[in-house]
C-alpha cells in the first residue's frame, strides 16, 4: 500500500469537492466549461516548470511512495496533482464566494498585493541561485501585476480570504507529500534550491508556489467565465 500513497493523496484531495459538485445549492459542474479549459492550460506551464526542475535535481519523487508509472519523467500521481488541488481550490473558492459575502477592505487588499510583490522581489533578488524560491518570486509578481494592473480583477481580496482558508488543508496535503507521518518525503527538495525555512516539514516556498497554482486557475477561470456568461 505504500507504493500508494501519492495516489490515495490525490483521491481524497478531490473526491469530496467532485461528489460535492452535483449538490443543487452549489452546481459547481456548471463552471466545468471554464474550470477545465483554466486547468488545462495553467496545467501545461506547471508541467513544463515541474519537468525542467525534476531534470535539473531541484526536486523529485521517492520511488517508494509512487506506483512507478511515469510520463515525460514525472509520476502520473504528479500530472494528477494538478487536477486535483485545482479542482478541489476552485471549488472551495466557488463555494465561498457563493455562500458567503467575503469582502476585504480596498486598501487592506492593494497593501496585501504590494506586501505578496515586494517579497517575491526580495526573494528574487536576495536568494538569486536558488531556483525554487526565486521562480515562485517571480511567477507571483508577474501573477499579481497582471491581476491588477492588467486585467484589473475585482475579487483579489476575495481571493486572499479564500486562499487563508486553504492553508490549512494545504499544510495537510502538503505536510504528508514532504514527509510528515511518513519514514521518508514523497517529494524531496533540493537543500541547494529552496531557503530552508519549512512549516513543519514543508518548504516555505510551497505557499507561494500553491498561491502561484490557484491564482493562474483563478484568473483564467474567471476570464473564461465571462466570455461564457456574455
Amino acid at each position: 500500500m505504500r507504493n500508494y500513497t501519492y495516489l490515495l493523496v490525490d483521491f481524497f484531495t478531490i473526491v469530496v469537492p467532485f461528489l460535492f459538485s452535483f449538490h443543487p445549492k452549489l452546481q459547481f459542474y456548471k463552471a466545468w466549461k471554464a474550470f477545465f479549459p483554466a486547468v488545462i492550460l495553467t496545467g501545461l506551464l506547471f508541467l513544463l516548470w515541474d519537468i525542467y526542475f525534476t531534470y535539473l535535481g531541484v526536486w523529485g519523487f521517492n520511488l517508494n511512495y509512487i506506483i512507478g508509472w511515469k510520463l515525460w519523467g514525472l509520476p502520473l500521481e504528479e500530472l494528477l496533482f494538478f487536477l486535483c488541488i485545482p479542482y478541489s481550490c476552485v471549488f472551495t473558492y466557488h463555494c465561498l464566494t457563493l455562500l458567503m459575502d467575503l469582502k476585504l477592505a480596498k486598501p487592506l487588499e492593494d497593501s496585501i498585493t504590494y506586501v505578496l510583490i515586494l517579497l517575491g522581489l526580495i526573494s528574487t533578488v536576495y536568494y538569486w541561485g536558488q531556483y525554487y524560491t526565486v521562480s515562485t518570486g517571480i511567477l507571483m509578481i508577474v501573477l499579481l501585476l497582471v491581476a491588477k494592473n492588467v486585467m484589473k480583477v475585482n475579487w483579489l481580496g476575495k481571493f486572499y480570504l479564500v486562499y487563508l482558508v486553504l492553508l490549512f488543508p494545504f499544510c495537510i496535503v502538503n505536510g504528508i507529500l514532504t514527509g510528515t507521518g511518513l519514514n521518508e518525503p514523497v517529494v524531496w527538495y533540493n537543500p541547494e534550491h529552496i531557503i530552508g525555512l519549512r512549516i513543519g516539514t514543508i518548504p516555505f516556498e510551497d505557499v507561494f508556489y500553491g498561491l502561484d497554482l490557484i491564482l493562474l486557475n483563478l484568473l483564467i477561470y474567471h476570464w473564461l467565465r465571462s466570455r461564457l456568461i456574455k
